[in-house]
């Protein structure tokens, strides 16, 4: 290997570790408000992504039908949840969010197919169409259940992942699909040659963590989520709803894996599937951190980017294995480490 070489695979393995940075930090926020380890993250992955691609093609993605369906389970959930203190601003408010927000959704993406937009506006419509999915599964699989052991909640995150993954089969087919780049500048650096799509990956990634410290360190829902992290029986009797926590963390995520989404799918081409064997890799980086910190997290997303980009050149046929073997060591250490304790009630 000459330097040259080395330069292009840091490249590649950065590139690539900006994306699982993203997804580990959404894991992480995740499992820190609700519990919920998030199998589904490689869903929202190729949800965004092939959603995005199927509006540049002028076509209307079936997640946007899938979207106002889970709405108005999500209603019947309400209604069924607060049968016995109805009111009408509260079966309105349900009926403004689980049915009216999805169908304005799926009527203005029938408006728009079929005809040439700017790509900021299918980007937009994509993230809106995700998040309600990723808001709505919340709802439907986690809420109800929201205080059971974090063995039944994976559980429940399995068969949601299974789930989604069956429709995407069934809005998306099994051929892959390809996006318009985000930008089609180029520029070299001696070896190095760097695309606009991925100086926007460097961009959207740094944003994002920016955002997020913003947000969680400055606002007061934010500061909600942190408290429900730390205690959730705390965060309950000081007001502070662990239910839209959950529900705002569900949003982030699934933003954050249509983003995800929409950034790879330019840069290759992407299955029903394919989200899932991403989403593993943020998993990889969001277990080296414990599932607890953000920095720990983005680093290792930086080194599982890393071992890949040089596993694929020595040993491509094993990339797969040695870039989960990297969890072995990590399990270990802290098998060791932690003392065996019950799991705490809420």
């Amino acid at each position: 290997m000459n330097t040259t070489i080395m330069l292009f695979l840091l490249q590649d393995g950065i590139t690539n570790g900006a994306i699982y940075a993203l997804l580990g930090l959404a894991l992480v926020l995740v499992f820190a408000v609700t519990r919920v380890i998030l199998i589904p993250q490689g869903e929202f992955v190729t949800y965004g992504a092939l959603t995005y691609a199927t509006l540049s093609s002028g076509q209307v993605p079936g997640t946007a039908r899938l979207a106002v369906a889970m709405g108005i389970v999500a209603f019947g959930l309400d209604l069924f949840a607060g049968r016995r203190s109805l009111h009408v601003w509260l079966v309105g408010r349900a009926f403004a969010v689980n049915i009216l927000l999805p169908a304005t959704i799926l009527a203005l993406t029938y408006t728009l197919a079929g005809r040439q937009h700017p790509i900021a506006l299918n980007i937009a419509l994509s993230l809106l169409i995700v998040a309600a999915i990723g808001l709505f599964l919340y709802r439907i699989a986690f809420q109800p259940i929201a205080h059971t052991s974090v063995l039944v909640l994976l559980i429940a995150s399995v068969g949601c992942h299974l789930a989604l993954q069956g429709f995407g089969l069934v809005f998306f087919g099994a051929e892959g699909q390809r996006g318009p780049a985000l930008s089609n500048a180029v520029f070299t650096v001696d070896p190095l040659r760097f695309t606009g799509q991925s100086i926007a990956v460097y961009a959207i990634t740094l944003a994002l963590i920016a955002g997020l410290w913003l947000f969680f360190g400055f606002t007061l829902t934010g500061k909600a989520l942190r408290a429900t992290a730390v205690n959730r029986l705390g965060a309950r009797l000081v007001g502070i709803r662990t239910a839209l926590s959950g529900q705002i963390a569900f949003l982030l995520a699934s933003v954050i894996g249509a983003i995800s989404g929409i950034l790879i799918v330019p840069i290759t081409t992407l299955y029903y599937d394919t989200g899932f064997l991403i989403g593993l890799k943020g998993f990889v980086a969001a277990i080296i951190g414990g599932l607890v910190s953000y920095p720990l997290t983005a680093a290792a997303a930086l080194l599982v980017g890393g071992v890949e980009a040089f596993s694929s050149f020595y040993a491509s046929n094993f990339k797969e294995v040695i870039v989960f073997t990297l969890i072995l060591p990590v399990l270990l250490l802290r098998s060791l480490a932690a003392p065996a304790v019950e799991e705490e009630k809420d």
